[in-house]
């Protein structure tokens, strides 16, 4: 065994699941991805197979053992991070069918999956005080709503589940056996109130009974909240004793190996990169950078050392990223997914896609060379969606209008369905994207904050075209991290403090984030043209509603 230190961080996203190997100071030996399955046996409805994300998980951890050369002995410590998902299992750890089609695989309902929506209203409808802490109101990609419909839609489910996790929880109870369940997911995801004390001494914060009682959930409340968690601990403390001997073989790791608690993996994006030291500061200064997670959806997450309510945006949540510190998480839903949309629902997407395969470039490669070409005739690359317009709830709004009814526009349509349309189309969308993280930034800094820069990470990030257009659009800079695997690095991170090797996660943090490159903002008639498009964005909304409010 080597005396280098080195950690597992393990991500399970909407679409796959990964392993990443890093030393003491951040830099990656080995990463592997491998695929998940998801049904949508219904509209809105979207699931997964917890058995299917294990078997993933641990196949990626052995090939990236593997591919690092380190020995199992080697890994000091794990973290996990996943979706925010909800995982039934019964009494044997079997899992439970949260599905209309019955099959007892599908045991998983996925973060974004909005089948809930009656439960949704009737939750908010009570006004209740931890919505508060939610920013406002409840969403649907949260955990209550789903378990209430459950509960009165398929009571046996309700009946057979001795367990509701969390998925990043799922896998820290599949490698320890041990129910503990992590702030980050119980605070933004399941209303715990992880800023006030609670009777159990071995947890921090509290559930609320009354909460509970007032939307139909009060059985949780009689057993205990025994099905939910009655033990919650901070991010990258050790649980029990580490992996036990079943796990460790799944893994290809030793038994005993230190396991943190969990964290959401947008959450892991922000442990990656906030704690990064900029060049012109002496320390860091939260109040004035968001990390931004673009993968399938995108998220923006804040920090401050007071609590900052925001309308519309998710918290505030005590500790639930940064310990000690206060978080606000803006967000928008399915953002990803919108790009992907437009791009392969169009009529040139088979030309495109033939393009791709045989040039050996991706497909946003290819229709960022068109824009380039196309930008030759204007002043600059934004200005070519001077009449085509976006509006990107096309799965409604997570932040800040908070209102998953909400549907998409497009406004400026000709009738050319040719390579050059799908390309101004894909950057009308980017932009329209990036015009929503702009109405969240500046919700935050109505709040309190003074965002002037964005540490940004994700499958997203990794497109210049979507970079420079949040950089154009929201005027910030945009600060990329070294270790371009953010979210994996946070994972790793949490593994690094259940080693002991760090005594906290800013610690780890500090030692094991950094800085790559940066992106500057657009000036002069830049910022001009997009203050007008912003001006649009918001018109698009407005008529929105004004045609709802015709046909009511």
């Amino acid at each position: 065994m080597s005396d280098a230190h080195y950690y597992l961080g393990i991500d399970v996203g909407t679409g796959s699941a990964r392993a990443g190997i890093y030393n003491s100071s951040g830099v990656m030996m080995g990463t592997v991805t491998r695929d998940i399955q998801m049904w949508k046996p219904a509209p809105d409805y979207v699931e997964q197979s917890s058995e299917d994300i294990w078997d993933a998980v641990c196949t990626a951890s052995k090939e990236a053992l593997g591919q690092s050369g380190l020995q199992p002995g080697d890994i000091n410590g794990i973290g996990f991070d996943a979706t925010c998902s909800l995982v039934a299992l019964d009494e044997y750890d079997q899992p439970v069918s949260v599905s209309p089609d019955g099959d007892d695989a599908q045991n998983i309902i996925v973060w974004m999956d909005h089948r809930a929506m009656d439960q949704t209203a009737r939750i908010n409808a009570t006004d209740h005080d931890v919505l508060k802490y939610v920013g406002g109101t409840i969403s649907p990609e949260m955990e209550t709503p789903k378990l209430l419909w459950l509960k009165e839609n398929l009571p046996d489910c309700w009946a057979r589940t001795k367990h509701f996790f969390d998925l990043p929880d799922y896998l820290t109870y599949s490698a320890t056996g041990d129910t503990t369940r992590s702030l980050c997911s119980t605070v933004c995801k399941w209303t715990y109130l992880g800023h006030e004390d609670g009777e159990n001494p071995d947890s921090v914060g509290r559930w609320d009974p009354t909460y509970f009682k007032s939307i139909g959930l009060g059985d949780l409340v009689e057993e205990g909240f025994a099905r939910i968690g009655t033990r919650v601990r901070p991010m990258g403390e050790p649980i029990g004793a580490g992996l036990t001997e079943a796990a460790a073989a799944d893994l290809g790791l030793l038994p005993g190996t230190p396991v943190g608690v969990s964290i959401i993996d947008a959450h892991a994006g922000g442990v990656g990169m906030l704690g990064a030291l900029l060049d012109d500061e002496a320390s860091v200064d939260f109040s004035t950078r968001l990390a931004l997670i673009g993968g399938t959806s995108s998220c923006h997450m804040a920090v401050s050392p007071d609590a900052i309510p925001l309308s519309g945006v998710w918290g505030p949540y005590y500790s639930a990223m940064v310990p000690g510190y206060w978080l606000n998480e803006g967000g928008q839903s399915a953002t990803g997914a919108l790009i992907d949309h437009v791009i392969f629902s169009h009529a040139a997407s088979a030309e495109l896609k033939a393009l791709a395969d045989s040039s050996g470039k991706t497909v946003y490669a290819i229709l960022n060379d068109r824009l380039d070409l196309l930008s030759e005739d204007v002043a600059f690359p934004g200005a070519l969606t001077h009449d085509l317009h976006v509006l990107p709830y096309f799965h409604g709004n997570r932040s800040p209008r908070a209102d998953a009814t909400l549907r998409g526009m497009v406004s400026g349509l000709s009738l050319s369905a040719d390579l050059d349309a799908l390309a101004l189309l894909y950057l009308a969308t980017t932009q329209a994207v990036a015009h929503g993280t702009r109405h969240i930034i500046d919700t935050m800094n109505e709040g309190g904050y003074h965002i002037n820069t964005i540490l940004a990470c994700g499958g997203g990030t990794k497109n210049p075209v979507f970079l420079r257009e949040h950089a154009d659009i929201t005027g910030c800079r945009i600060v990329l991290p070294k270790e371009p695997e953010a979210v994996l690095l946070g994972s790793a991170i949490l593994g690094g403090v259940a080693s002991g090797d760090f005594q906290s996660i800013p610690d780890a943090m500090a030692a094991m984030s950094g800085v790559g490159g940066e992106i500057m903002p657009g000036q002069g008639e830049v910022t001009i043209y997009h203050d007008r498009k912003h001006q649009v964005f918001h018109q698009m909304h407005d008529d929105h509603l004004k045609y709802r409010e015709l046909l009511a």
